[in-house]
């Protein structure tokens, strides 16, 4: 709990201690609505969090801390009284609506954290990504290049991990479209060694769909990745192709 809400329920103990024996009726005038409070309190336990962080705690003296509470009070249109006289009320009279408001609040802060570790995975599968090529594909290209062959150097070893979106769409002419992507090595004779993997059919409705892959590559040295990412034996001269690959992530570490 933050410090400011901690600080406010141990004044009303007290406070609720000194009126044992009252029963008066609460005055429901003048509280915030349980929207706002809502609001209020997540955005205090954001607030709370952040001023927590060793980075930003030194900045802040404790009335700034205060103060930062206070204007998020403001900005919900209420004073500090009013967020006092609320707690207050919530905390007397009405307690399992408190604790109903505070469900809410950690449900709100559960998704934020949730929407918050999609955003960083995206973002860390975008530093990681290992991918030397074009961020999409499409076939048939614009520019009517070859864009469909892949053929890159690395050191590509180890565990490795392919996540891309494809859609064929349903006039492509492809036949039993699967992926043609592998790892190759050649030494200095010219002898090469090459990596395949067992194909895996895709899904040809004009609808994306994501495909992961799990490639363990154990040729060492300089290695590179060929191929296509829908394999060459499905496809054929005079033909039509309509097919977009997009979303590329080659990494070391699992993606989901």
């Amino acid at each position: 709990m933050n410090r400011y809400i901690f600080i406010v329920l141990i004044a009303l103990s007290v406070a609720a201690a000194s009126c044992t024996g009252r029963r008066n009726k609460a005055v429901h005038k003048g509280i915030i609505p349980e929207k706002d409070l809502t609001s209020i309190l997540t955005e205090v336990h954001i607030a709370d969090g952040l001023l927590s962080l060793p980075e930003i705690k030194y900045k802040f003296s404790k009335s700034d801390t205060l103060e930062t509470y206070i204007e998020i009070f403001k900005k919900y249109g209420y004073s500090k009284q009013v967020m006092d006289r609320t707690m207050r009320y919530y905390f007397l009279k009405n307690p399992k609506k408190l604790i109903k408001i505070y469900d809410n609040v950690l449900g709100r802060l559960s998704e934020m954290e949730s929407r918050v570790d999609k955003e960083l995975l995206v973002f860390k599968a975008g530093q990681m990504n290992l991918w030397p090529g074009e961020s999409f594909y499409s076939l048939p290209d614009p520019d009517s290049k070859d864009i469909a062959h892949v053929d890159f150097s690395s050191g590509f070893y180890g565990t490795l991990y392919l996540k891309f979106t494809l859609t064929i769409y349903p006039d492509d002419q492809s036949t039993d479209p699967a992926m043609g992507l592998y790892f190759s090595k050649t030494d200095s004779s010219g002898n090469e060694s090459i990596v395949r993997y067992s194909p895996v059919r895709f899904i040809k409705d004009g609808h994306p769909h994501n495909y992961s892959f799990t490639l363990v590559q154990n040729l060492t040295g300089t290695v590179c990745l060929k191929g296509w990412f829908i394999d060459q034996q499905g496809i054929s001269p005079g033909r039509f192709y309509n097919q977009r690959i997009e979303n590329i992530i080659l990494t070391r570490n699992l993606i989901e």
